[in-house]
């Protein structure tokens, strides 16, 4: 895939998904908290498949050493040191992580899209809400998916976000009754979304064993 470097400004893939996985007014995750971690490492992989850096190799995921800085080098350097190569699904389990969320949502918080809410809790902070500042950037990225599933042509970010959103299953939600065939024809093929329909799967498979 060609490399596709977002202009400054932009949201990363990650940060798209993870907008569109925030509820806009509360500011809480519309997601379980292990999905929404799941997904947003599946973007990760997705963004640097995008931007050239990595590359399915077979089974395996490997980097390039072709693509430019990006501020997900540190993930890329993670995949390049690895002495052996791992699958996708492996690479969503061990890139989750909640810094990384914290982390997008600060960006957003920079870029004046989203606003910072701690909710003190017995005189601590136990919670941060992100709700919407600017509705804008959401609001475009909601009309650029829904054009795609009413079978209008997609470019390979808008086909990436609307395969992670259906693989977290948030395209119901945000679009209920759209053509959800539609969405499996753009997004079979593309190997992060597999990965994080994997993952998702065993974390479900392992948690309906421990409460048995």
């Amino acid at each position: 895939m060609d490399a596709e470097t977002p202009r400054a400004g932009e949201l990363s893939l990650p940060q798209e998904f993870l907008l569109l996985a925030t509820d806009p007014k509360g500011g809480g995750p519309e997601l379980p908290a292990f999905v929404l971690r799941v997904g947003v490492a599946g973007a990760v992989l997705a963004e640097l498949e995008l931007l050239g850096a990595i590359e399915l190799q077979g089974k395996r995921v490997r980097a390039t050493g072709a693509a430019p800085q990006s501020e997900f080098q540190h993930q890329v350097d993670i995949i390049r040191e690895k002495s052996r190569p791992h699958t996708p699904k492996r690479w969503v389990a061990m890139l989750e992580s909640r810094a990384e969320l914290h982390r997008l949502y600060e960006g957003m918080v920079q870029l004046g899209i989203v606003e910072h809410v701690g909710e003190k809790r017995l005189g601590l902070f136990k919670t941060t809400r992100y709700p919407e500042k600017d509705h804008a950037p959401e609001a475009a990225l909601l009309q650029k998916v829904q054009a795609v599933l009413g079978g209008e042509p997609s470019d390979s970010r808008t086909t990436a976000l609307t395969a992670l959103l259906h693989a977290a299953g948030l395209l119901d939600k945000l679009f209920p009754g759209a053509d959800q065939s539609r969405a499996r024809a753009l997004t079979k093929d593309h190997w992060p979304s597999r990965a994080v329909v994997d993952e998702l799967r065993m974390v479900r498979m392992a948690d309906a064993e421990a409460a048995t």
